[in-house]
């Protein structure tokens, strides 16, 4: 554990989700090829298809809809449809296939394998103070256990536009009717996580599991007030 600033008392704290809680880089490649397996079998005109293709649906929707990018989810479901459409299909088959699309790409991407040492940490820390999830990504806490510990999950989207933007932050402080800075905000990214919450007004822990040297990571333009490697080292904070 390492300190960078003062840590001022926190009333509560505030988590992001993926690659925070557990690994998500092998769920999102398992999803990723789960859901290119399906639409190539959904029908044979998608049977050639490849990441690149799908790419290109992704890009042709951003472009039609610059902040689009703030609602991952939206913007893959908007996606698939335009898929469906540049290929002929009628306005019906394309709610179809949408909706069968999403069902495939929701279902693998709450295969998350959480580890023990999370739960009890979580277990831990929420009998000590509330505790929130705030994320830019689409996994479902409920689905993967973790639901019980948050007493608010925020989603990008949905619930302001995504990390950094203060959006959420200031959410968070609202429903928990906390002063902001007396919130800590734990993340594994220096930019979406630890800039954004100092940037809000949250105070900002850094989770560093890869072992990284902060002062060599280009996105570490703002020191958060404390850096530490395990989860579990938070028990120590509280």
């Amino acid at each position: 554990m390492r300190f960078y600033r003062p840590l001022a008392p926190f009333a509560a704290m505030t988590f992001d989700l993926d690659d925070t809680l557990y690994d998500n880089h092998p769920v999102i490649d398992k999803t990723e090829k789960e859901v290119l397996c399906f639409i190539r079998q959904y029908d044979a005109k998608f049977g050639h298809f490849g990441h690149e293709e799908l790419r290109l649906y992704r890009q042709a929707v951003l472009a039609q809809e610059p902040n689009i990018y703030h609602d991952v989810t939206s913007w893959r479901r908007q996606s698939a449809a335009l898929m469906f459409t540049h290929h002929g299909f009628n306005h019906a088959d394309t709610l179809r296939g949408t909706d069968e699309i999403m069902s495939c790409f929701m279902y693998w991407r709450n295969q998350i394998t959480v580890p023990e040492s999370t739960h009890h940490t979580l277990s831990v820390l929420a009998e000590k103070m509330p505790l929130m999830a705030i994320t830019n990504g689409n996994a479902e806490p409920a689905a993967c256990g973790l639901a019980p510990y948050f007493a608010f999950v925020l989603k990008a989207g949905v619930d302001g536009r995504s990390k950094p933007y203060p959006d959420m932050y200031r959410l968070a402080a609202q429903r928990l009717n906390l002063p902001i800075h007396q919130i800590l905000h734990v993340g594994d990214n220096l930019n979406t996580d630890v800039a954004g919450a100092l940037c809000s007004g949250m105070q900002a822990c850094w989770i560093n599991i890869e072992n990284k040297n902060l002062m060599q990571e280009p996105e570490g333009r703002q020191v958060p007030h404390v850096e530490i490697s395990d989860l579990a080292s938070l028990i120590a904070l509280i």
